[in-house]
């Protein structure tokens, strides 16, 4: 077993949460925010948009299992590259794409799976997502972890998560936990 960590922005970390949750070879997903100056940040904080952070999941996963490439790909097939600080109706610096790389071969694969999505025109704008070192993270408020699991029912998550984990469940079928 190699286990490997990565970091990812796209959006709300609710969505990306339970995207991530059910990729074979992940073992765990905590939301959280990175990026950022302030010290210890809150939700409420984050939710200005001052802080520089960004919300995201830290994961860990098997790459004997699922590649650091096949994280990559679940990552830009679940949200909008191409938006800048922007995921539908979340609109702020706190939800730009953004891959935080533990180091120099998670980097340089980040780089080169953007330029092949871009080679492939994959997208019909550029692609905008920030690739930047691992900086503090700091680990959101209990009632953000395991969000969908705990609340589907809730509006936000009938409404713009369960379309994300569907369009993912569609895409990824063979990548999917038991």
């Amino acid at each position: 077993m190699a286990l490997q960590q990565v970091t990812f922005g796209a959006g709300c970390f609710w969505c990306t949460e339970a995207v991530f949750q059910n990729l074979s070879g992940v073992s765990k997903v905590v939301s959280g925010y990175m990026g950022g100056d302030t010290k210890n940040p809150t939700y409420k904080d984050i939710c200005t948009g001052n802080t520089g952070h960004a919300e995201v999941i830290q994961v860990e996963f098997d790459d004997s299992i699922s590649s650091f490439e096949e994280l990559l790909l679940v990552f830009f097939k679940t949200h909008d590259a191409t938006t800048l600080n922007r995921q539908g109706n979340d609109i702020g610096t706190q939800y730009r794409s953004v891959i935080f790389y533990n180091n120099q071969e998670q980097k340089q694969a980040a780089h080169a799976m953007i330029d092949q999505l871009t080679i492939d025109l994959v997208f019909d704008r550029p692609i905008v997502t920030e690739v930047s070192p691992v900086t503090d993270f700091y680990e959101a408020e209990d009632y953000h972890q395991n969000y969908f699991n705990q609340n589907a029912s809730q509006p936000y998550c009938a409404f713009v998560i369960q379309p994300k984990l569907a369009k993912f469940t569609k895409d990824f079928k063979d990548k999917l936990k038991g």
